[in-house]
Formats: structure tokens, sequence, C-alpha cells
């Protein structure tokens, strides 16, 4: 197969969809990969590498969409990208279609066969390709957080962990996922007073004995909410309904009874945020302040450290990339994981959740390929 990695143009993107080692592997295997050139230079690999590794280099985006039987990205298609798919073309790269109308659209025009790494599943129920970028986005919340709070930025003015004789921050982290189980692990490894709010109780006992006490968990009610996100310095946004809109559990009304220049990182806002009064930025212009509160949205956050985060990815991606790059949509088919991951056939929206997000019809997979 024409496996196809165009150089991603989000604003302040540098991860990419293979690294020169994930060339080497496909090309390996007896496909070819036409890299769109510079596309590897936030991680530091340059064409040359990308030559090494067995791929052939293209001047342009346009150049690696139009020769290309796969495409191989990280983040979702801009505008300018989803006009150049076509049908039986497949794109296989994070969507997060359900509060992205537009896209959703332009995919569906198209006619591609769109695989989203943020619902392709394992064995366990888990998503594996989700689940390294959410250790970053996790670990780098609390990175984000300590920023935010510093006074010139707007915040409180607050060391995360103190010192002796000195309260830490009080941070609360919403959802006891991936995320959120590495916000709460980089917090209290920074010395701050953490809480996890979940609505699993065994999820709950499974993080009391991952932190040993370390951290408080409890169980998430509107009650309990509204407690924590008063009294918090910063509070970590990280539930996940997978392929869905993520619901919303911080209100505005809510602000304005939270602490001036405390902090909100919403790392659900590439599912829409699950604070009423988020919208996504760019690392380019992270942050921004609403009723004394700072909010940090930034919807590619993994984007920062694309070394960390590309390698991640593409240790998690290969095996799924190279079914399809071997197979074509009939590994869609045979694997059942592969099949989670499809959102957009032949014009047609097949991921329920999505569907449902966005009030447009919705075939099973089944039906689309009929």
């Amino acid at each position: 197969m024409k496996v196809g990695v165009p150089k991603e143009i989000k604003t302040h993107e540098y991860r990419v969809g293979l690294t020169p080692g994930a060339v080497r592997e496909y090309v390996g295997a007896g496909h070819s990969v036409l890299v769109e050139t510079n596309a590897g230079a936030g991680i530091g690999a340059t064409d040359d590498s990308y030559r090494k590794a067995g791929a052939a280099i293209a001047a342009s985006g346009r150049e690696v969409f139009a020769s290309s039987e796969m495409i191989v990205k990280v983040k979702e298609p801009q505008p300018s990208e989803w006009t150049r798919l076509r049908e039986n073309q497949i794109l296989f790269t994070y969507l997060h279609l359900a509060p992205d109308p537009e896209q959703a659209k332009g995919l569906i025009k198209s006619g591609c066969t769109a695989i989203a790494y943020e619902t392709v599943t394992d064995a366990n129920g888990g998503l594996p390709l989700l689940a390294p970028m959410s250790e970053v986005a996790g670990r780098l919340a609390i990175e984000a957080a300590g920023a935010a709070l510093k006074r010139y930025a707007g915040g409180r003015g607050l060391l995360i962990g103190g010192v002796p004789g000195v309260q830490p921050a009080r941070i609360v982290v919403i959802g006891g996922g991936v995320v959120g189980t590495h916000a709460a692990r980089m917090a209290a490894g920074l010395g701050a007073e953490v809480t996890i709010l979940d609505r699993s109780i065994p999820r709950l006992r499974e993080l009391d004995e991952i932190f040993q006490g370390r951290i408080r968990t409890r169980f998430s009610t509107i009650d309990s909410v509204e407690e924590e996100v008063f009294a918090a310095d910063v509070v970590i946004g990280a539930v996940l309904v997978p392929g869905a809109s993520a619901p919303k559990l911080v209100s505005r009304s809510m602000l304005s009874a939270m602490r001036k220049g405390s902090v909100i990182v919403d790392v659900a806002i590439d599912q829409g945020g699950c604070f009423e009064t988020s919208r996504a930025t760019t690392h380019a212009d992270p942050t921004y302040e609403l009723d004394g509160v700072i909010h940090y949205c930034v919807a590619n956050m993994p984007g920062a450290v694309p070394l960390t985060s590309s390698q991640a990815l593409n240790n998690a991606t290969l095996p799924f990339g190279l079914a399809l790059a071997n197979k074509g949509f009939a590994a869609v088919l045979e694997n059942p994981h592969l099949r989670a991951g499809l959102n957009v056939y032949h014009g047609r929206l097949t991921y329920k959740a999505v569907a449902e997000s966005l009030g447009l019809p919705f075939s099973p997979v089944d039906q689309a390929a009929a």
C-alpha cells in the first residue's frame, strides 16, 4: 500500500504521524511511504533520516494526499486537508468529531474511510491509541496549572507544592481514568493536596490502592463536585465518554464561587470540554480569564512535547497501521478493535456516539459496508 505522512498544520503542532523508525517497519512489510518535506522537523527528524528509513519525500502536503492510499496523521484534518481526501482513501488519525460538525461533514462529503485513534479499542476494553497521549496530557496538565497559577499569569501566585510551613495548592481532578491518574501522580509528586472525583466505586478503590493514601478519592455527585471545585486552587477536567461530547460538569454559575485566580485545565477540550465556560485555545495563546478564573484549554496539549509524544503514539499505532496497510478495509471488518475505530465510511457516520452528539444519522459498519 502507498502510505502518506503529511506535515501537521494545526497551530504549534509538532508531532508527526510516522517516525523514521515506524517508516522502516512499513517499508520492511512491503509498503511504500511518502513523507512531506520537513514533516518530522518538530521531533528533529530530517528528510534524510526518512530517506534512510526507506521513504520518499514529497514537496507538499497536496502531493502526499494525491498520491497515497492511506494517510497517517496525528491531529484531525484541517479544512484545507479534508477537501483533499477522496473516496476509498483511508485516514488514520485522531478525529474528535463529536464537537466538530464541520469536520464531520467534510469527511462525509469526501467519501473517505476515517478511522479515529481515540475510539480504537483493545481486548481489555481500553483505548490503546488514546492512552499514551492521555498519559502525556495528564502530566502536562499539572505543568500548565503551575504556570497559570503564577501571579504574572493572572493566577493566585501559589506554588503547587508549597514550602515547609506553607500550605500547598489544592488540586481537584474530575475523572479517574488515564488522564486523571497521571495528573494526580504529577500533582502528588510535587507535594500538592490532591482529590480525585469519579463515579466508579471500583475505580476509586483502585486509585486508593495505587496512591496508598497520598491522595483523597470522592464519589462524584453534584454536591461533591461543588464542594471540591469551590475550595480548589486548580481543577483538572479529565472526563471521557468515548467518542461522545464530554459532559459539562462545572457550570458558568459556579465560577463566581471559585477562588479568584484559581485555574481550570480542561484536558477534555478535544471532546468539547467538561466545563461550560471552556473554549479551545492554542499553544500560541493558551489561557484566558473569565469571572476571575484562569482557563487553560489547549486542544493539542501533547504537541508541546512532540518527541516524547510522537514516539509514544507510534509505539501504540504501529500494529494497527500495519494491519490496515496489509489488508486495507478488510482489516476493519476482521478486527473488532479497528471496527470500533471506524467513524466515517462511504459518506456515513459509523460511530453511534458521534452521530448522536452531532444529531446526524448513524449507520452500523455492516450497513455502511453493504
